[in-house]
């Protein structure tokens, strides 16, 4: 298959990420002519990157765990951390169809951590425990994945073409899609025509001009896979698809960068969960005020906190004794090395003799700060803080006093191509685009998430949805 113009296949897939592979698999299995085109020299996408959890309910592991958790459960408590702002149709779709997808993987070679299932991790937990994680993230997953993929090429099941940038979408007269172009690494353009195409080539995290017009504000994180630039988003609008999900923006707790030139990589993790380190610090915004009670159990209602301040960004309040007394606030640091950060300075790590001063470095208002040190400091003496919290070791008093600035980022996509319920990219007015489908982040998280972080709600949707496509898509013969 070394002309494009020439050859015709049932399936054109754009994307060899966690959606496209599965899809090329299945659709392969079943006997369907596969085209699997990634811009990238390397199939895999964003799982090189991605955190990888996965979540599934009635998995044969949950059963041989003695785990009883059904799909309505795992559906009731996406709607439940999402606060029902994720795309019921979608959920459902995925939830129902997850413990197979997840079999599968793990008849494939997938091994989940030893003492998976459980019930999450760094999110807000579900009921039951359903959530999976591989010793690698997601590139457990992705070892799984690409070698099927690669011997499916090897054999010819699948025409696997890195380097392929999808230029274009092809249209009939009738609007139905019926191929597209893609300029390969010679810089030549070729046309392939194809029974059905299906999006999958990713978000736009990686785009920063792109993330913020977007998303509204600045993409602070360098860790987004930098091959997700909205190819997928852009083809389909140009098309008649169009975007959705900017309603269900939302933001994590904070990334510790320690530079001001951005997108940057991450200078450590802080520990601000209180199940693992209780905070001796106060979180402030820019106008000094406390804005959440900082050992409050919910990760959601902390982000959510976050989602409402200037923008969304805190300072870590801290003094002199708590830098010497409390368990270190960077996971992975000595006492010593987070000491040694404050010494040498940046724009992450301040100190001062004084609070005043310790603001003006910041670009927090000052009066505010003051105000919240000392309403904080009343509540320790007293054991009545004013935001209830409970964890009141010892005052912010002793200079010098310091901060350590966090910034909320993001490292996938919120907003995202609107589809159907049969993954059918479709019009504003709803009608779909014939032969043209999406799957994965290119349908942004907002859909399978929410206005909230639901653990394991992106690849497992991504690999189910593929999985479901390349099924379905083969047995039409890639046609409508």
């Amino acid at each position: 298959m070394a002309d494009g113009s020439r050859e015709s296949w049932d399936v054109a897939i754009v994307g060899a990420g966690s959606a496209g592979l599965p899809c090329a698999i299945f659709a392969a299995r079943a006997g369907a002519r596969v085209l699997l085109l990634d811009h990238a020299d390397q199939p895999g996408g964003s799982l090189w990157v991605a955190t990888g959890q996965m979540s599934a309910a009635g998995t044969r592991l949950q059963k041989a765990r003695g785990i009883e958790d059904t799909p309505d459960l795992h559906f009731e408590d996406v709607m439940r951390i999402s606060r029902g702002t994720a795309n019921a149709e979608l959920v459902r779709l995925a939830v129902d169809h997850a413990a197979a997808t997840f079999d599968w993987l793990m008849d494939e070679g997938f091994e989940p951590l030893p003492d998976h299932p459980v019930t999450g991790f760094g999110h807000e937990p579900y009921r039951v425990a359903r959530y999976y994680w591989g010793e690698k993230g997601a590139l457990s997953i992705k070892e799984v994945l690409v070698p099927i993929v690669e011997r499916l090429a090897s054999e010819g099941r699948i025409d696997m073409r890195l380097g392929h940038e999808v230029t274009e979408l092809v249209q009939d007269e009738g609007g139905a899609v019926t191929g597209l172009r893609a300029r390969g690494p010679d810089g030549a353009t070729q046309e392939f025509a194809a029974g059905a195409v299906v999006l999958a080539s990713g978000g736009y995290a990686g785009d920063p001009a792109l993330f913020e017009r977007l998303n509204g504000y600045p993409q602070y994180n360098a860790a987004p896979y930098p091959w997700c630039r909205g190819a997928a988003l852009k083809l389909g609008e140009a098309v008649g698809g169009f975007a959705r999900g900017a309603e269900n923006l939302f933001v994590n707790f904070g990334t510790l960068f320690d530079t001001d030139e951005f997108p940057a990589k991450a200078t450590g993790r802080i520990e601000h969960f209180p199940e693992r380190r209780q905070p001796w610090e106060i979180y402030v915004n820019a106008a000094g005020d406390r804005f959440v009670r900082e050992d409050i159990d919910s990760v959601d209602a902390r982000e959510m906190a976050l989602f409402h301040q200037q923008d969304y960004r805190y300072w870590i309040i801290l003094d002199s004794r708590i830098l010497a007394e409390a368990p270190p606030i960077v996971v992975g640091w000595t006492k010593e090395e987070v000491a040694d950060a404050f010494a040498r300075g940046g724009p992450a790590f301040l100190t001062s003799g004084t609070l005043a001063d310790l603001a003006a470095r910041a670009g927090i208002d000052a009066a505010g700060l003051e105000r919240a040190v000392t309403g904080y400091n009343y509540g320790v003496a007293t054991g009545a803080d004013f935001f209830g919290r409970r964890h009141l070791p010892r005052p912010i008093a002793e200079p010098p006093f310091h901060a350590i600035r966090m910034q909320a980022s993001a490292i996938s996509s919120t907003v995202g191509l609107a589809v159907d319920g049969e993954l059918r990219v479709v019009r504003r007015d709803g009608s779909p685009i014939p032969n043209l489908y999406a799957a994965g982040e290119a349908l942004g998280s907002s859909q399978t998430m929410g206005k909230a972080a639901c653990g394991g709600m992106m690849v497992t949707p991504a690999m189910t949805f593929g999985r479901l496509l390349g099924e379905r898509l083969a047995a039409k013969g890639g046609r409508k």
